[in-house]
This record gives structure tokens, sequence and C-alpha cells, in this order.
């Protein structure tokens, strides 16, 4: 597991909040972050998926902070109805089912236990069984990796492949959206079908990140709408696009991105052959 460890503010805007909204959950008793000689907090990355999983059970639960405990006391027994349907629902009903339980289904196909796919990813079982239930919490890196082991894309779980093939027309503003599974990052289908091109549109809110670099087969094109975005590949080469750069690159490189300006980033987003 990533051993790093970090502050705060940088914690507070990995899980999309503010610095004093931590420290009230910390007083709550929903989060306790390692404490230095000095008494400095620091978090781990288990730390802060715990923390992006408080948040959605606050936003989109409204669960008070004593429910929020017992929820995270009691895992199994928490199960958020909207994305967690009976194992008896049929394929047409399956479509439209949310990724983590998508996941979960490929988990008990293919004969998984939670145990054996954190040894094999690096992601905590705690985080496994929360996102399989929630579909929150894991970073696009995580999620990158959960669907290579499982021999899938995030855009076949997505349902972005559900569609027929050969032509695909989209108007303006009438984009589907990728279930929202990482904070501060929207993902907008250009083109639907199983295509040679996966082609996106990018919102990634202040702070956004892939939390990580993860690589694949296949190739990429940027394009930078509005905003700033760095690219890092290879883990040292570090790339600063503005509004109007392009960036070429082939996937199967370690990359890395994060929205770099202080408001909203837009960009394009292309990925052929269809591995993303």
């Amino acid at each position: 597991m990533d051993e790093i460890r970090f502050k705060i503010a940088e914690a507070a805007r990995m899980a999309g909040v503010s610095p004093s909204t931590l420290r009230l959950w910390e007083s709550q008793g929903l989060i306790e972050p390692i404490r230095t000689a000095s008494g400095q907090r620091l978090f781990t990355r288990d730390h802060i998926e715990r923390l992006k999983t408080i948040r959605w059970m606050r936003n989109e639960k409204g669960l008070n902070p004593a429910a929020i405990r017992e929820a995270l006391a009691e895992e199994p027994l928490f199960v958020p109805q909207a994305s967690e349907p009976d194992d008896e629902l049929g394929p047409t009903q399956g479509t439209a089912l949310s990724i983590g339980f998508k996941l979960r289904r490929l988990r008990h196909e293919a004969g998984k236990t939670l145990e054996t796919v954190s040894q094999a990813t690096g992601i905590s079982v705690s985080l496994l069984s929360t996102f399989e239930r929630t579909s929150q919490g894991l970073s696009f890196k995580a999620l990158h990796e959960l669907a290579d082991y499982f021999g899938t894309t995030i855009a076949a779980l997505s349902g972005q492949e559900d569609q027929r093939e050969g032509q695909s027309l989209i108007r303006a503003g009438k984009w589907a959206i990728w279930p929202t599974t990482t904070s501060g990052a929207t993902v907008q289908v250009l083109a639907e079908g199983r295509n040679q091109m996966e082609c996106h549109r990018f919102q990634l809110a202040p702070g956004a990140s892939s939390e990580g670099a993860y690589r694949h087969e296949g190739e990429e094109f940027i394009h930078v709408l509005t905003g700033r975005l760095e690219i890092i590949l290879d883990g040292d080469q570090f790339f600063e696009l503005g509004p109007g750069d392009s960036f070429y690159f082939e996937s199967r490189r370690p990359h890395s991105w994060r929205n770099s300006d202080e408001g909203e980033t837009v960009l394009l987003w292309i990925n052929t052959p269809p591995t993303f």
C-alpha cells in the first residue's frame, strides 16, 4: 500500500472538503488522523478514501454523524438503496446498475473474495467493500486497476458501450455522464457505442486529480478548452497545458493528472483503442 502521508490541507483538497470540515469530522469521531509528536495531523490514502465516503454519506444520503459512525462501524449493514440492487435483477435491469454493483457481480462470477482482490490490486478490503455498495470513494487510478483486474474497462462499466456501433450523434449539452465515482471529476460521453475511439469531455473541479499514475494499452489525445491541466508521464516528466493546448502520448506510459487551475478545467480526452 501507498505509505505517502498528507497534511490536512492536502487531504481536505483530495477529499473535496475544507480543512475546517475535516477537523469537525475528527471531533465527531468520524476520522482519526495520525498525530506526529508535535501534534500535526497526517492522513494516508485510506484516510482520504474514508473521508470521501463520509462526504458522500453526508451530502447524498443526508446521514447525521451518529448514523455515519454506525454505518462505517457496521459496513455490511449499510446498503444505499439507489446503488445496491438485489442480486436477483435480470440482465435488462443490470445494464443500468451502478459501477460498484457491476464490479461486485464480476467478482462473484470470478469466484474472488474481497481479500483476494485487495492483495492483487493494493486497494484495502474496506474500500473495496464500500465501493461495491456505494460506487463512491475510489480514485481514477484505483478504478482503472480494478477494471483491468477483471478484464474490462471503465467505459464498459459506465454503460458507454451499451449503444449500437457505427454511428453516434450527440447534440450539444445532451451528453451522457459517467456515474460519479471520484470527487470533482465529471466525465461526459461524446460518442456512444463500442467504437475504436473513446471520446470524452472532462470537467474537473479545482484540485481534482487521478490521485496516482496508471497505464493501459493504446494512445491518448487531450485538448484543453478552459483552465489548466498538469500531466505527469513516467513519474518525472511534467507538462502544464493551458487553453488551446493539445497533448498526445502513449497510454502504456504511467500517467497521472490534476487540475492545476484555481477554477474549473474543461478538456476533450480521446483514447484509442478503447482501453480506458
